[in-house]
């Protein structure tokens, strides 16, 4: 049976990878991680094939050339980061539900390509506010970074109404449990 796609994309402070890390954990879900491309090198133990697949600069280039990307992005000059259309269909083929967590754009992008074989979720903070209370309280980064990101986190909000499912995360138990139940849901719609 071939897998599906679930996509989780959220501003930076909602919760939004201790909620996939929690759901990763319900082995009956069949969940694997997509795993990316990037141009940058191995960073301590990290394996090519694993956390990344390490290309150059050039050939991933080459590879955009190709339309080789369900999405990608150049985050430093030649340090780009993406996802590889063979890579998904290899795990959907062996029916893993590949899990994708991205940028908002790169969420509309994955979604718009393979339509309803994915589902869309966007986790939401409960304000502005409180997102920026986390930024502060997780005290790794400075007053300006923290600003940067709220702004970003306000571009992104934009972008909910373009997704399936907005779970907002106000009470983190509340919001694992009612992403496990969208989950279950869309992987039982045959």
């Amino acid at each position: 049976m071939k897998g599906k796609l679930i996509i989780f994309s959220a501003p930076s402070g909602t919760g939004k990878s201790t909620i996939i890390n929690w759901l990763m954990q319900h082995e009956e879900l069949r969940m694997a991680f997509s795993i990316s491309c990037t141009s940058r090198p191995p960073r301590g133990k990290e394996q090519n094939g694993v956390e990344y697949f390490f290309i150059s600069p050039e050939e991933f280039r080459k590879r955009i050339e190709n339309d080789e990307f369900l999405e990608y992005e150049e985050v430093y000059k030649d340090r780009f980061y993406g996802t590889l259309k063979s890579q998904v269909e290899s795990q959907l083929e062996k029916g893993e539900n590949v899990v994708f967590d991205v940028d908002v754009k790169g969420g509309c992008n994955i979604k718009k390509y393979y339509g309803d074989n994915a589902l869309a979720v966007f986790i939401q903070p409960p304000s502005i506010d409180e997102l920026r209370k986390r930024l502060v309280g997780r005290g790794t980064d400075s007053a300006e970074v923290i600003e940067d990101r709220i702004a970003r986190a306000s571009f992104e909000l934009t972008f909910a109404d373009k997704f399936d499912k907005i779970v907002v995360n106000d009470d983190l138990e509340k919001a694992e449990r009612e992403a496990l139940r969208i989950v279950k849901e869309f992987i039982s719609n045959e």
